[in-house]
This record gives structure tokens, C-alpha cells and sequence, in this order.
């Protein structure tokens, strides 16, 4: 009996096809390449990088920028960074051939753009956030602040100290040395093998001598590189990047920069970005609040964003006694714990030991049913007390307490509380402020370290308030979830380049990306 053999249609390699394409119907609405489209095509001014360009007369023509940056923040919303496979993608890719026009630019012209406009790209940031705030993206009631740590263009195995790099450069004279005694000892080759042996020294004397050039270039051309602080102490240089410092990551110690992002509430978007080539973050915050108080005026945003009410987190990094000064002194709404935050509020006391990391107590703490003292205004600076209900209260003593610790007591005037529509819930003997000999309410707050109370004292007590707890637990939820985007979604977890400069670009541009990405989702952008 014949088996039955299938049918299937006929197909023939050899043969031609012409399909017709239009690249404009490949950029759908909705998408983040059409945002990128209608954005360069409508919205930005790419005139701010004419300047660079000198062939008005003689020279090849140039591309022009409305066709590099689509292509470049395309490809890093894909986690493309290499120019050459940028490259690669203009020859093959149907959505980059839309956006490029069917032109395909050579990878240096790509790698040269994102590295030679710095300013231009941060003018282009700046633009992209005017245009968040026509579309009602910006909501300017909480800023979050924090960094991304990243590794750089930069090897972690030529940094040291100018010591640690003068006995690396005795150490490479040692080994040139050692190789030149052992080749002149074996000049008289008779084998084979004995030949190949002393090729093989003669590059690796080679590679020795070049690495010694380069130490030594460095340390008769740089400086020793100082931390900041009061107590300033020489810090690792970076003979590749010295823009660059180690930094521990949870992933352990990389090379790299921390890059800074100032993320609105409202939809996520990046207000600021900044890259810095250290780990410490205290300096970081004066100038990142100072830009973006900057940029609001400059675009027309807000004459004085803080000024407003506007409410600024940041984690416990970025705490120290000169940021909570200028906080106070400027009078910007800020939460910044330090990092002992957690160990004082109650719901955290001996939780990891009865319930585990990831549970929390469920009894009864048994408080009373009064208005604790945190929700009390406490200014340890100017040891001034407001009440609940808007009532200054005065100020009686400083008393030392068994714990050698400090507490600062306040007392209500009888006739204040007498009337308060809080006092059944504020005083334990309400009773009391209706009788003359009665007295208002007293409360009292600790200054730890029998020291006169300063500005950490102050942040101290506006970050452990109920109030201070709800605003401070946004913080996460606003600025980790970019950071996600950016460098998990969008696999841009590392920098390409080298300098702080050229390294800041980037980070705005990977920033840009996020923007625009929020432009696409919940902006009105015509089809």
C-alpha cells in the first residue's frame, strides 16, 4: 500500500519583490519613535547646534541633528549604546530607517554627537521639561532625589592613591628590568621554542614599558585628588577617568559615576540630572536644588519652586548637618532621615528579632489615647514649640535626663487650651484647664549627646512626626521605580564615555529617554 505523501504550496527563492513603504505610517502614535518624531519635527529647537558646525562654504554636508538624535534615543530606549550597531540598525531596522529617512550615518558621526554636546544636550533636557509641564505632566507637589551608580569607561585597576601608584610604577620598573636581564642572559637563541620564548618577552617588555609611560605621564601631570569634608583626606585617582571614583554598589565596588536624578511625583518625570564622580552624596544636594530652582525660573515654571510648598525627600545619604542648615535656612519643605530613622520608631523595635525581616509586630503598644509630642512642631534650633492647633507654647527648661540624654520641656498657657476643640484628645485631665490652678499642656523632646540642639535635631523631629512618616515613605515609590525604567527596562546600566562632562550628557540623555517615554504614555501628542 502507497503512503500518502503531503501537499505544500510552492515557494522559489530566486525570485524579486518590490514592496512600497512609507516611513512615516512605521511611527505610530502611542509609540515612544513617533514621540520622538513629533517631538524633533514640532516642538524642540534644534538650532542650538548650528554653532558647531563650519562648512557653510566648503566641507562635505553634514547630518543634520534631526536625524541623529531621533536615532540615538531610539536606539538607547532599546539599551542600544554602541554607535556601530546604531549603525547597524540604520541598514536593517525598519523603525530606524523611518526615523533616519533611509539614511545611514557612520558611527563615528553617532559617537561623536553623543560625546562633543554636553551643553546642547542639556539645553535639549530642558526643553523636553517645558514641554512636560504645556502637557500637564509636572505636578510640583514632591521631589525625590537620589542617585544610580554605574560603571564607566574606566578600568578600577588603575586607581590608587599617588603613593599606591608611585609603588606601582616602581614595581613596573622592577618587572622591565627582570625581562631584560633574562632576554640578554638568552640573546644566543638555538630553538625553535627558545625563539618563540623571546618574542613572546619582547612584547610583554613592550606592554610593561607602556604601562610605566602611562603611570608616570599621570603622576608628573595630576594632583592628588582630595575628598571633601572637614576632615579632607586623599582619595583613589583614576589614571583612565580621574572624573571617576570607586564606588560600593550593592553589587559590590565598580568604577563609575553616581548618576543624580530630581523626580517629580506626579507622572515620574525627571526634573533634573546630574553625574557625579563620587559616592558620598552630601555635597550633591545644595547644588542639585539650586539647578532646579534655576530651571523652573529660567523656563517659567515657578519664580521660587520652594517657596510654594513644595515638599523635597531624599534618603539618608544625603544627610548631614550643612544640608539640614540650608534647609532651615532657606525654609524648603524637606524630609531627609538620617540613618538611625528607623531604629527609633516603635513599629521597628525588635522586629527582626520575634517576626522576621519582612514582618512587622502586630500587638498592641498600648499608647494612650492622647496627641503624642511628635505631632508637636519642634524647633530644636530656635527652641520654639507649636501645638496641634496652631498654638505657640513656651518654653520652660532643659532638664537632663537619667539616660544623660537632654529633654527640652514647653508648657501650653491655661488659657489657650481652656478653649482648644483638641484638648479631650490632647490632655490626659482635660478637666484641668477649665479650673484656674489647672495648667495647659506639657510636653517635652529629647536632644541627644548633652549638646546645645542643632539642625539635625530639627530634621530629627519633622522626619519621625506621623506627618513626616507619610510623606517620607512617597519617596521610594517616586524615584526607584526610574531608576528601573532606566536601567533594567532599558538596560542602560553603564557608561560609555569618559569626563564628568561627556558623562553627564549621556546620563541626560538617558534621562531623555524616560521623558519622552512619559510624553508617549500620558501626553497629548498629535498622530
Amino acid at each position: 500500500m502507497l503512503e500518502a505523501k503531503p501537499r505544500f504550496r510552492p515557494y522559489n527563492h530566486d525570485q524579486n519583490s518590490m514592496v512600497v513603504i512609507n516611513y512615516r505610517d512605521q511611527l505610530q502614535p502611542g509609540t515612544f519613535e513617533h514621540a520622538v518624531h513629533y517631538l524633533v519635527q514640532h516642538k524642540l529647537d534644534l538650532s542650538i547646534f548650528y554653532p558647531r558646525y563650519r562648512n557653510e562654504n566648503t566641507g562635505r554636508r553634514a547630518y543634520d541633528p534631526a536625524i541623529l538624535l531621533p536615532v540615538i534615543l531610539f536606539a538607547y530606549s532599546r539599551g542600544i549604546t554602541s554607535s556601530r550597531e546604531m549603525q547597524w540598525c540604520c541598514e536593517t531596522n525598519i523603525l530606524f530607517k523611518a526615523l533616519s529617512c533611509d539614511t545611514v550615518p557612520h558611527f563615528t558621526t553617532l559617537a561623536k554627537f553623543v560625546s562633543s554636546y554636553a551643553d546642547e544636550i542639556e539645553a535639549l533636557f530642558e526643553q523636553v521639561l517645558l514641554v512636560c509641564h504645556e502637557q500637564g505632566l509636572l505636578g510640583n507637589e514632591l521631589f525625590a532625589i537620589d542617585g544610580c551608580k554605574m560603571s564607566s569607561n574606566a578600568a578600577k585597576e588603575w586607581s590608587g592613591t599617588f603613593k599606591e601608584l608611585e609603588e606601582k610604577r616602581s614595581k613596573l620598573r622592577r618587572l622591565i628590568r627582570h625581562h631584560l636581564r633574562e632576554h640578554h642572559e638568552k640573546d644566543e637563541a638555538e630553538t625553535e621554542a627558545e625563539l618563540d620564548r623571546d618574542i613572546r618577552r619582547a612584547k610583554t617588555i613592550l606592554s610593561l614599558d607602556e604601562s610605566l609611560k602611562k603611570v608616570d605621564r599621570f603622576l608628573k601631570t595630576n594632583r592628588p585628588r582630595m575628598g571633601r569634608g572637614k576632615r579632607s583626606k586623599e582619595v583613589k585617582s583614576n589614571i583612565t577617568d580621574n572624573d571617576s571614583a570607586k564606588m560600593t554598589t550593592s553589587k559590590g565596588t565598580i568604577q563609575g559615576y553616581n548618576g543624580l536624578a530630581t523626580v517629580d511625583k506626579k507622572h515620574q518625570v525627571i526634573i533634573d540630572a546630574q553625574a557625579f564622580g563620587e559616592g558620598q552624596e552630601h555635597h550633591t544636594l545644595q547644588p542639585v536644588l539650586e539647578t532646579v530652582e534655576a530651571r523652573y525660573r529660567k523656563l517659567g515654571i515657578a519664580d521660587s519652586i520652594y517657596q510654594q510648598n513644595t515638599i523635597i525627600t531624599a534618603d539618608t545619604g544625603f544627610a548631614n548637618e550643612a544640608n539640614m542648615k540650608y534647609l532651615h535656612n532657606r525654609q524648603i519643605n524637606g524630609y531627609i532621615p538620617d540613618n538611625k530613622f528607623r531604629s527609633r520608631d516603635p513599629k521597628f523595635q525588635n522586629q527582626k528579632a520575634k517576626y522576621g525581616k519582612r514582618h512587622q509586630s502586630q500587638t498592641n503598644t498600648g499608647w494612650k489615647n492622647i496627641i503624642p509630642a511628635s505631632e508637636f512642631q519642634f524647633d530644636p534650633v530656635n527652641l520654639t514649640c507649636i501645638c496641634p492647633a496652631g498654638e505657640s507654647l513656651t518654653y520652660r527648661s532643659q532638664k537632663e535626663a537619667e539616660n544623660g540624654k537632654t529633654r527640652v520641656h514647653f508648657e501650653g498657657r491655661l488659657l489657650q487650651c481652656r478653649h482648644c476643640p483638641k484638648k479631650h484628645r490632647c490632655m490626659q485631665n482635660p478637666t484641668s484647664a477649665d479650673h484656674r490652678k489647672g495648667s495647659g499642656r506639657q510636653v517635652s523632646f529629647t536632644i541627644e549627646n548633652k549638646r546645645q540642639p542643632n539642625y539635625t535635631d530639627w530634621m530629627r523631629h519633622r522626619v519621625d512626626s506621623p506627618e513626616g512618616k507619610a510623606i517620607y515613605s512617597h519617596r521610594m515609590s517616586v524615584v526607584e521605580p526610574v531608576f528601573g525604567n532606566i536601567g533594567t527596562t532599558k538596560r542602560l546600566n553603564r557608561f560609555s564615555l569618559r569626563g564628568k562632562k561627556k558623562v553627564q550628557g549621556q546620563w541626560q540623555l538617558y534621562c531623555l529617554v524616560h521623558n519622552i517615554e512619559k510624553l508617549a504614555n500620558y501626553g497629548h501628542l498629535a498622530a
